[in-house]
């Protein structure tokens, strides 16, 4: 594993198909490229993309929200408990070099926001778009595979 690399995957705990899939091949893509996986380890893409990950070998992170380390889904292999609630979403973002967003609701647009105030690259996968003060350009990296979300993450680490 190469231990300078961190993802972070984040999108809904409730996902569409196409979000689910999507999800657990960008897991595979990351286990694939020798970096480790961070997420908030719960369900939905978060386990989605923890499945693809653990079924190719790769390190995944579950940074969880509350204070049992057992609710961190199955594919979690370090769960880190901060009982901090929706709060714990600055230390999924912080704990990586790169955000591969995929579809997701208001939890991910906070956690993207977080990610891109401190300078983090975020690639979109299906996810929210930013605009400001009526310009055309989002900051998000918009990306249309998995395969070419996580290329861009690790062309952004460098």
């Amino acid at each position: 594993m190469n231990k300078n690399k961190f993802i972070a995957v984040i999108g809904g705990s409730q996902a569409n198909a196409s979000e689910l899939i999507a999800a657990e091949l960008v897991g595979r893509e990351i286990a694939r490229a020798g970096a480790a996986l961070v997420c908030g380890g719960l369900g939905g893409v978060m386990e989605a993309a923890c499945r693809g990950a653990a079924e190719e070998g790769g390190m995944t992170i579950g940074i969880l929200s509350g204070d049992n380390r057992n609710a961190a889904n199955q594919f979690v292999k370090i769960p880190i408990v901060t009982g901090m609630g929706y709060a714990r979403n600055v230390a999924v973002v912080k704990s990586a070099q790169a955000v591969i967003a995929i579809g997701g609701s208001y939890g991910t647009l906070s956690e993207i926001g977080h990610a891109l105030q401190s300078g983090l690259p975020v690639i979109g996968l299906d996810t929210w778009g930013i605009s400001r003060r009526g310009k055309d350009k989002s900051p998000i990296i918009e990306a249309k595979t998995p395969a070419e979300a996580v290329e861009k993450a690790l062309e952004m680490i460098g």
